[in-house]
């Protein structure tokens, strides 16, 4: 019996000692693996973050210049910029003194597809639900 409670009491000695001293060897070691995921994390964010808004630069400085571009199609003096939900509205022959049309240019970089909004907008003129309205505001200082 004596050696039993000498072996629960050195089971028990080591428990005490020992426990610690795994804790913090686990803990070193687990906040050391979780700083290298982080750093990994953080550095692959960064890079997409670079990557997307270098994309969206070269997007702006696209859709910016594509009245200059040979395939644009239209007299760029004749193209006024909205940026969005459609890029362009074009005065088809404004700079020639007779309007011709009225064109939406939408430019895309890359393959990008059409937004939800850019597609109901295009649905919309295919399917001439497009109108003409004139304000007229009254002139309080009369």
């Amino acid at each position: 019996m004596d050696s039993l409670l000498l072996v629960a009491a050195g089971f028990a000695s080591c428990m005490i000692v020992g426990l610690p001293i795994i804790y913090v060897l686990l803990k070193a070691s687990m906040e050391s693996q979780y700083a290298d995921i982080v750093r990994k994390t953080s550095d692959e964010v960064a890079k997409d973050a670079v990557r997307r808004s270098s994309a969206a630069i070269k997007g702006q400085i696209g859709e910016r210049f594509a009245p200059f571009h040979d395939g644009f199609g239209y007299e760029p003096a004749d193209a006024r910029f909205l940026g969005s939900p459609v890029d362009y509205v074009v005065f088809d022959g404004m700079t020639d003194g007779e309007i011709k049309g009225v064109a939406f240019v939408e430019v895309k970089v890359g393959a990008l597809p059409l937004s939800p909004f850019q597609r109901q907008v295009s649905e919309a003129i295919r399917n001439g639900r497009v109108t003409w309205r004139v304000l007229e505001l009254a002139d309080r200082h009369q």
